[in-house]
Formats: C-alpha cells, structure tokens, sequence
C-alpha cells in the first residue's frame, strides 16, 4: 500500500525581503554601467570632497597644536568667584581726638587732611542755659548732665571750675555718693526683700544721724514709724542703715550695686571713670554703706543721670550717647549712632515702685520746698516729677558735697521725658542749693 508523503511548506520570512533588495541593488549597478558620464561625475564629486576635508582637518589640528604651546595666547584660568574689596574699617571714636570740653550741637574737625563735620544730640539752648546758670550758682565746682533716658541721648553736658580749671567733671568719678545710693539701697529692698512704698517701717533718734544704737532692731515707746516712701523721701538714715544689716547684707548689697553699674565700666563715647562701692562685712560698716553715710562711694553726674534713667524706662538702661553723626567733605556718613539697650537692671514693678519713692521727694521730702512754688506754672501741668538729694562734707569739713538726681515726665505720649544729675561742691560760702538748680534747668526745658 503506497502512503503520500507531503512535504512542508516554507513559510515567508526576512530573507525573501533581502532577496529583494540584492536584485534591485544588482539592477542598479547594471545601469550606472551603461552611463558612464554619470559614473565619472559621482567618482569625481566623492575624490575631490574627502581631499578637502582632510586638508582642512589638518590646517584645523595645526594650528591648534600651535596655540596649545604658545604661552602667550594661554589665558588665566576665569575664576567664578567675583574678587571684592575689603571693607574700610569703621570709624572709631576713640581716633578722632574729639575735646568733649568743646562739643557743640554741630562743628568741623580736622583730621588726616580731611574736614569732617560733626552733630551732636546737644540742646544748644539748654546747654548754654545750664552753662550762665551753673556760672552764677556761686559753686566753687558743678556739673550738670540733662539725658533722653528713652534713648540716651544726652542734651546737655556741662562743667564749671570756679578756678578755670579744665576737665569734665561729669565723666568723673571723684565725689561721694552720699544719699543718691539709696536708690540702689531701695531697689535691693524692693526686689530682694519685698519692700513696698507703703511698707511700714522704724527708727530711733534723728533722722540725719547715724549712731550705733539707732540701729537696734527694738521698738520703743520712742521710737518712730513712718513709711517706706517717707523714709526715702526724707532720706532717713537710720531706715536704710538696718536696711543693709537686717535685709541685704554684704551680698544683698554688692548684687544690688553692680546691677547699677557700680563697679562697672559705663559705655559710652568718651571714657567715664568706673563709679566704685566697696561693701564691708561688719553691721556698722553695711549701715554706712546704705544710708549713704560714707566717702568712699564714688559716682559720677553722669552715672547719676543713668540711675534715674533706669527707673524712668521701667528698668532698662539705654547706653548714653553725644556724637550723632560724623559726615565726610562729600557728604557720606563715616559714623552714625543707633540707640542701644544696655540690659535691665531691673524689673519694671521694681521702677514703677521706686518712682513712687522718688516722687515722695518732690511732694513732701527734701525737694518739697524748692519745687512747690515752680509746680503751679502751667508747664508743670500733670507733669510727673520725682527726685531723690544726697548731701555729705569732705573729710577736712571745708567742702560741702551737693547732689540732685532727678526726672520729669511730661503727660502724653508725645512728651519728652528727662533726667538730670546736678553736683554742686561748696566752700565756706553755700552757693545755690543742688535741687534748686534742678528745678530751674527742668522749668527751662518745660518752658522752651
């Protein structure tokens, strides 16, 4: 039996594809041949292109290789970093050789061939006021210092010699505090040993002397209360001298100091002497430290404008300045004064009760007599004023060492409040009292 075999069918592929283009390109050549115009045209074309392509890609490489070993067409590598000049220094105060004794509101000065003009924060109407107030006060020396405790700026800053004597006394730090320390005795009290204005308080004998058993802590058919603020305001030393025994003691009192800067450098434009304490252990020695019954307490006017400065600006020390501005001969400004906090000294409830103690002063303490009379002008309308004295004779008993720190706050959100510092020295012959020449220099500015 025969069987039919069937052989396989080849399926289409790729290569039936390639088989295609083979005759076509096969066809092609067979036609080229038959032309041969067309042929040498196509040969020509292609010889003459690869000839000039070669030669240019040599000229090209040649001359590269040329620039490549030639140092004086390298260039410097281009950095992306642009080079800046450094900056001028700023300039320093300290430089200049400014003579504070010769300050005016504005001036020229000369230095490294340049001319630079000058502005100060002076008041040149209440500086020169100051200056024919404190050269008829009949003083042998005083000093006035008249601040903006909201900035610091110092409005005025004079210095009178009855001998001619040159130097500013208010920068330094050569008079006794006297009783000006118990404002820092109080704010001590205040923070430390929650003393309030109306806190009742006592104390035997005068009120102006401090002997060793008026310091006894017992209460008497004898012995006298009154309040804290009264205390302050009538500057009572036996109050404050068991202050500093029984309250504060040596830590108490010296924290209390430095907080005030005593001790401290006092930054400002031109050098101020460092106002020194130095608070001894014993209970005698504590007493006079805090009553202000002592020599060895030193302070400077300016240092005692800042103190009420503090209590002005709910706590905050503002550095103190008087060169506003220094302009070049073009007009650039080489240096210019912002306003600075310094820190807080201390709180704000802190300020605001002390101002209630130095407020005493002006109403019914030392400073009632020479203000009550000036408070019924008009200008001294809902003005706040407040104050605090020190008095103390030098060793020998010929001089006599006259304090008035003080600050007036005018109403309204406008007013410009101030503080001053006055320092009168006397000889045999008192001449016009400390506080009654702060009453006359706050009318003047009130006034003006």
């Amino acid at each position: 039996m025969s069987k039919n075999i069937m052989e396989p069918q080849t399926p289409y592929s790729s290569g039936w594809r390639a088989g295609r283009n083979d005759r076509n390109e096969t066809s092609f050549i067979k036609n080229l041949l038959k032309r041969p115009l067309l042929l040498l045209l196509i040969l020509f074309t292609g010889a003459s292109a690869a000839a000039l392509l070669f030669f240019v890609g040599g000229w090209i490489f040649s001359e590269t290789s040329q620039a490549s070993n030639d140092p004086s067409l390298k260039r410097a590598p281009v950095s992306v970093h642009k080079k800046m000049e450094a900056p001028s220094p700023p300039l320093q105060l300290k430089d200049l050789n400014i003579d504070i004794n010769k300050i005016s509101s504005r001036f020229s000065l000369e230095t490294s061939g340049e001319t630079l003009l000058v502005e100060s924060s002076l008041d040149r109407d209440l500086q020169e006021y100051i200056s024919d107030l404190l050269q008829t006060s009949g003083t042998l020396k005083a000093a006035a210092v008249v601040l903006r405790p909201d900035d610091g700026r110092i409005l005025a800053m004079v210095s009178y010699d009855q001998e001619g004597n040159t130097g500013d006394l208010c920068l330094q730090a050569d008079f006794p505090a006297a009783s000006l320390f118990k404002i820092v005795v109080a704010a001590g009290a205040v923070e430390s040993a929650g003393f309030t204005p109306e806190k009742n308080v006592y104390f035997n004998g005068g009120k102006h002397t401090l002997y060793k058993k008026q310091l006894r802590r017992n209460v008497g058919k004898y012995t006298n209360k009154t309040t804290f603020k009264k205390a302050f305001g009538l500057s009572i030393n036996p109050v404050f001298g068991k202050l500093g025994i029984y309250w504060l003691g040596q830590r108490g009192l010296s924290d209390s100091a430095e907080k005030f800067l005593f001790n401290h450098a006092i930054p400002f434009d031109f050098p101020v002497e460092t106002s020194v304490v130095n608070v001894p252990e014993d209970d005698y020695g504590l007493a006079e430290i805090s009553s202000g019954f002592n020599r060895q307490t030193m302070v400077s006017p300016l240092h005692a404008a800042l103190i009420s400065s503090i209590i002005v600006n709910n706590g905050i020390l503002m550095k103190p300045w008087i060169i506003k501005s220094i302009s070049g001969e073009n007009g650039d400004i080489l240096y210019e004064t912002k306003p600075e906090e310094v820190g807080s000294p201390i709180s704000s409830e802190t300020a605001e009760a002390l101002r209630v103690l130095m407020r005493d002063t002006i109403s019914s303490g030392t400073c009632r007599t020479s203000f009550s009379r000036v408070k019924r002008k008009k200008v001294f309308k809902d003005v706040e004023l407040g104050a605090k004295t020190g008095t103390i004779n030098d060793e020998t008993g010929q001089y006599k060492y006259d304090w008035l720190t003080a600050y007036a706050i005018p109403p309204g959100k406008n007013g410009k409040s101030i503080c001053i510092a006055i320092l009168g020295i006397h000889g045999k012959k008192l001449g016009r009292r400390a506080n009654r020449l702060g009453r006359d220099i706050i009318n003047h500015y009130l006034s003006s």
